[in-house]
C-alpha cells in the first residue's frame, strides 16, 4: 500500500472517525502516536518512520506532531468537535473560496457554511482556491470581503498549513471572481 493511501486513511481517522481503529482524540484533536500506528497497522502497514515521512512530505501539511512526537493531530478539516488551539488573527482584506459550479446556486442563496466541518475553509490566493475548486468539477472562485467581515465582528483563524478558517461567510460578503 502506498503512503498516499495510508495518508488518506490517517486523515479519515484524525479528522472524522478515530473510532474506526479504536482510538480517541483529546479535546484538542491529539492522538497518541503509538495507538495510531497500532490501529492503522490493522489495515495499512505503518511504522514510525513511515508516519514521519507522511507528515513531512504531505503537500498540504495536514498533520502536526507535538514536540517529542508522542502525539499527532490533523491541522484542520475536522467533522468531530475538537479545538485545535488556533489563535484568532486579523485576516487580509480579501480571501478566496474555490468550489465547483454545481454548488454556486446554494452558495449564492445561503453563503458559505461549514456543512460537516467545523469551519469554512478559505485560501489566501486565487490560484490555491482554483485548485481546490477543480476537485469539485468546473471551478468557481469567490472573493471574500474578509476586511468587512472582520470589522463586523466575524472571527478568523489561520491553520499551521496556511488555510484560513471562519465559522461562516454570509452571502453579502461574497462575490464571484470574473
Amino acid at each position: 500500500m502506498s503512503d498516499r493511501s495510508t495518508s488518506k486513511y490517517i486523515s479519515l481517522i484524525l479528522r472524522h472517525k478515530p473510532e474506526v481503529i479504536g482510538i480517541t482524540l483529546d479535546e484538542h484533536g491529539w492522538a497518541v502516536v503509538d495507538d495510531l500506528i497500532k490501529g492503522v497497522n490493522k489495515t495499512h502497514p505503518l511504522d514510525m518512520a513511515a508516519l514521519e515521512r507522511i507528515v513531512a512530505e504531505d503537500e498540504k501539511q495536514r498533520y502536526s506532531f507535538n514536540e517529542d512526537k508522542t502525539l499527532i493531530r490533523a491541522n484542520q478539516g475536522h467533522s468531530i468537535p475538537v479545538d485545535v488551539e488556533l489563535p484568532e488573527v486579523v485576516p487580509p482584506d480579501v480571501l478566496f473560496h474555490g468550489t465547483g459550479i454545481k454548488y454556486k446556486g446554494s452558495i449564492d442563496a445561503q453563503g458559505l457554511i461549514p456543512k460537516s466541518r467545523l469551519y469554512v475553509h478559505l485560501s489566501a490566493d486565487a490560484e490555491t482556491a482554483r485548485k481546490v475548486g477543480q476537485r469539485h468539477g468546473k471551478p468557481v472562485i469567490y472573493t471574500v470581503d474578509a476586511a468587512a467581515m472582520h470589522a463586523d465582528g466575524y472571527r478568523f483563524f489561520r491553520s499551521v498549513n496556511g488555510v484560513w478558517l471562519t465559522n461562516e461567510v454570509p452571502k453579502e460578503y461574497l462575490s464571484v471572481m470574473r
